[in-house]
């Protein structure tokens, strides 16, 4: 049965990161939060490194998990990267050639209707400016038997969360204060109602935390 399943980065004091350019695509601090994660071996063959380097613990055991299964994927305009170039029609988005998800990907933006862009490793990016159950719905039919991952970013990541639509959320928490950014959490109390909530802390100091309904 489809799962519609979300990993989210977030700082000690629950912000994500803001300001984005096209030479920080994610926002200020974003290597920051991510940077266990970019270090396990996983993360690195996903980016065709071939040399077996990279962290195997537990971070690299949920970075594993994060791949797999996933039959389509949901984010945001600004995790697709049109805050990068906005007015450029030829613009594929700030994930290079080869995207690393190998599904259809459904980005929701006010951009839309735009045509489809099929890109190499089997990603193909549809926009949509619709409803998050909308393309929620779209996307479960693409996906089959798999799950749904919702990408984000910050604002799309909320939506589906106020919506009360994520089965499975993953949340990595980086042993950081941000102490600036978007306010993750705010306005979202109650949200976590009806989930059984786990933690792990990993050997890098990262903490996860999984929420399953």
């Amino acid at each position: 049965m489809t799962r519609i399943r979300m990993d989210l980065f977030t700082s000690l004091d629950g912000y994500v990161p803001s300001d984005p350019t096209p030479e920080n695509p994610m926002g200020t601090g974003w290597s920051q939060l991510t940077a266990a994660w970019t270090a396990t071996r996983t993360f690195r063959r996903n980016l065709g490194d071939s040399s077996g380097s990279g962290t195997t613990g537990m971070d690299d055991r949920y970075a594993a998990a994060f791949v797999d299964g996933i039959g389509a994927e949901i984010m945001g305009a600004g995790m697709f990267g049109f805050h990068a170039f906005p007015d450029d029609d030829s613009w594929t988005g700030w994930w290079g050639e080869r995207p690393p998800f190998g599904t259809p990907v459904y980005v929701l933006t006010h951009r839309a209707p735009r045509p489809s862009i099929v890109m190499d490793g089997g990603t193909t990016f549809h926009f949509r400016d619709t409803t998050v159950e909308e393309v929620l719905a779209e996307a479960r039919q693409a996906a089959g038997d798999l799950d749904v991952r919702i990408g984000g970013g910050y604002g799309t990541a909320r939506d589906f969360l106020r919506a009360g639509l994520v089965d499975d959320l993953h949340l990595m928490v980086a042993p950081v204060f941000l102490g600036r950014g978007h306010r993750l959490w705010d306005e979202l109390a109650g949200f976590d109602a009806g989930y059984k909530i786990s933690t792990e802390v990993a050997e890098s100091g990262q903490i996860h935390i999984t929420l399953t309904r």
